[in-house]
């Protein structure tokens, strides 16, 4: 690396990609170390730099050789940043509206939930723009990785909505474009910090429900009970709910994947009466022939009658009409999103509350208190739904402490001052 590449790539490491003075001498050192084991750095990147994962290894430490990759995919992404002009933001023009009506239509026979339709097509406007007017044909899998490097880098996007850009543009990629992504392991990845979820005790969970009126009391009772998603609690309809069995039937949850789970009998008599009254509004819909809910899929077309049965009914529906943003249908939807997350937030504010407490440290807190009771993470892991049983073993680190029976060496001190 010459002298004057050299204080260019680390005023980059320092000002573009916050990393620390003290680190970057190392960096610089992995990078000319990299270069001289390498003719060419620009050709076959992934196989080069698996060659030099690979001399590294036989010698050095696991976090030596991850600092090192991390220090080659930057120079990569400094030195095709600096060669191109990819970086000035532009309107999206004729061509890149045609993949984006595209995307639409295959989004939509791949029945994909709204919410992931619009968070797709802003990914893939967004992507389009960065690479000025550009054909179709001439989008290649070097635009995606330079693409995300960018987002961890400039952007210091999370790691999950690095994910989330990715899934993005890999359908864009395998299902629009039809272009083979190659060369991901040169890609700077987003740092995935290690947090814990947010739980209450059982009194604050207690005094926060205490504290809520309405349906938005059942709703967070319903998602503490069951360990429900908000969006899981807004979906249910009247024939998912199991009095005699006591079971909630969850369906086309996170990943169109249906599930059981628990319906205590203590919440029985409030959503009786609940039902109640939900059942009035149901019959003023039918005597002033409005129009009737939603179906999933083409269920609508198989069964015209059933957007007025009782039984496919919201459980928590809305008071007013809306349209359907893809079909410009009037329909009778469930609750917004917001709706129960604004009552919850002020909940915890008047309660005074010091944790951030949200909807879903409900669901945190149902997972955590099962397995304080001595629950099978198994079973806590299919309550809720998770594919991946490390999702699930993060509750156990949240769990009542000193169930171990370790005593702090400070307790002896306040005890016995005097031992």
């Amino acid at each position: 690396m010459r002298t004057v590449e050299a204080e260019q790539f680390s005023v980059y490491l320092k000002k573009t990609a916050g990393i620390s003075p003290k680190q970057i001498h190392y960096y610089m050192r992995w990078v000319a170390e990299y270069i001289r084991s390498n003719e060419s750095t620009q050709t076959d990147r992934e196989r080069a730099l698996q060659r030099f994962q690979h001399e590294l290894e036989r010698t050095r430490e696991s976090w030596k050789v991850n600092q090192a990759l991390n220090a080659v995919r930057h120079y990569w992404f400094w030195k095709d940043s600096r060669d191109s002009q990819e970086h000035v933001a532009c309107k999206v023009d004729t061509g890149s509206v045609e993949l984006l009506n595209e995307a639409k239509r295959l989004l939509r026979l791949q029945h994909k939930s709204y919410r992931t339709e619009q968070a797709y097509l802003g990914w893939i406007k967004r992507f389009l723009a960065r690479l000025q007017p550009i054909n179709r044909l001439e989008i290649r899998a070097s635009h995606l990785r330079h693409y995300l490097s960018y987002l961890a880098v400039e952007r210091r996007v999370s790691a999950s909505t690095q994910q989330q850009a990715f899934n993005a543009l890999l359908f864009l990629y395998r299902h629009i474009l039809r272009v083979p992504i190659e060369g991901l392991a040169e890609t700077i990845r987003a740092r995935t910090p290690q947090r814990l979820p947010v739980v209450l005790t059982r009194r604050e969970v207690q005094r926060l429900i205490d504290r809520l009126i309405g349906p938005y009391h059942l709703m967070a009772c319903i998602i503490y009970a069951s360990g429900l998603r908000l969006s899981e609690c807004l979906n249910l309809r009247v024939r998912d709910l199991d009095f005699e069995g006591q079971i909630i039937t969850v369906r086309s949850g996170k990943g169109d994947k249906d599930r059981i789970t628990l319906f205590p009998p203590c919440l029985h008599p409030e959503m009786h009466r609940h039902l109640h009254d939900v059942r009035r509004l149901y019959a003023s819909d039918r005597r002033e022939n409005r129009p009737g809910v939603p179906l999933p899929f083409a269920l609508e077309s198989k069964y015209p009658n059933a957007v007025f049965e009782w039984g496919w009914y919201w459980v928590f529906p809305s008071s007013r009409l809306s349209v359907d943003p893809r079909t410009n249908k009037i329909y009778r939807y469930h609750l917004y999103t917001t709706t129960l997350q604004k009552h919850v937030h002020e909940a915890a504010s008047g309660l005074g509350m010091a944790k951030p407490a949200t909807v879903h440290s409900l669901r945190h807190s149902f997972a955590t208190h099962l397995i304080e009771a001595g629950y099978d993470i198994r079973t806590v892991q299919e309550l809720l739904g998770h594919t991946n049983l490390k999702t699930t073993m993060i509750y156990t680190h949240v769990a009542k402490k000193n169930k171990t029976g370790v005593i702090s060496p400070l307790e002896k001190i306040v005890q016995h001052p005097d031992c």
